[in-house]
């Protein structure tokens, strides 16, 4: 004799309920420039806690506004632009592809970090140009001023590099660029996505607005700290103009910092891709 074991509990319809909101979102579309338009405003935002803060952040922003003005702590803001503009337009948009051609609603979790390490490694190959612009036009406010580039807005710096330094100064450090935006597109968005499962599926919580910013702010604890490693080996390699390599590069930091320089500029990071 057999009988009917269908779970009628409130729980049990929660969980369907869940199920079939995380189906609607995935049938969302976002247009292809949605990532690198929203990166683009936060980038307005932010652009200040990317400035180049070795020891003390506040004390740099003090020296800045002393000597260039409030709009100091905006230098290179255009390069900043570009870099999104380009970066997170390619790696957003294609992993949003990536995932609609999946041909699953509920991508599995390294399915869902092959195709974010994919898209950020496409994007920052893309982006490389504009990621060499930004580190040096951010950097330049912390240098004597016989040392400074100057130039003028990211036209200008595309124009000066290829002519003073090569077309290859465009590609300056595209391996480990591309790198960390592979690991910081996989840590970033695939975590994204697998918080906001776990949080739909384990919590009371719905598919609203605590539920997308309690995701986004796990996601950027991850994402800060797995690429934060990489970020400084990256910067060093862009704002230098010599052709020192990675081994050697890592090697002055480790002797001259210790291991500090591993986390060196977490705290930012976090601040901008946390909240």
């Amino acid at each position: 004799m057999s009988t009917s074991t269908a779970d009628h509990s409130p729980k049990a319809a929660l969980k369907v309920e869940k199920r079939e909101q995380r189906k609607k979102q995935s049938a969302i579309r976002y247009p292809f420039w949605f990532g690198g338009s929203a990166s683009s405003m936060a980038a307005c935002v932010t652009h200040p806690l990317d400035l180049d803060a070795p020891k003390n952040m506040s004390g740099t922003f003090v020296n800045i506004v002393k000597s260039d003005g409030v709009l100091g702590l905006y230098n290179g803001l255009s390069a900043s632009l570009l870099r999104q503009i380009t970066y997170s337009t390619a790696r957003f948009g294609i992993y949003e592809e990536l995932k609609a051609r999946s041909g699953t609603s509920d991508p599995s979790f390294p399915l869902l970090i092959a195709m974010a390490s994919t898209s950020g490694f496409i994007g920052g190959i893309a982006g490389n140009f504009a990621d060499v612009l930004n580190v040096r036009m951010q950097h330049d406010p912390s240098l004597p001023a016989e040392q400074r580039r100057n130039y003028k807005h990211a036209a200008d710096g595309m124009v000066r590099m290829a002519r003073e330094e090569g077309f290859s100064s465009w590609f300056r450090g595209w391996l480990p660029n591309s790198s960390r935006a592979a690991v910081m597109t996989a840590s970033q968005l695939a975590s994204y996505d697998v918080f906001k499962r776990m949080l739909l599926d384990y919590t009371p919580l719905k598919d609203n607005l605590t539920t997308h910013f309690s995701a986004s702010f796990l996601a950027g604890l991850v994402a800060a700290t797995a690429t934060s490693p990489i970020d400084v080996i990256k910067t060093r390699v862009m704002s230098a103009s010599g052709k020192q390599g990675i081994a050697g590069i890592i090697s002055d930091i480790s002797k001259q910092e210790g291991i500090r320089w591993v986390f060196k500029g977490w705290v930012p990071s976090f601040l901008r891709l946390g909240p």
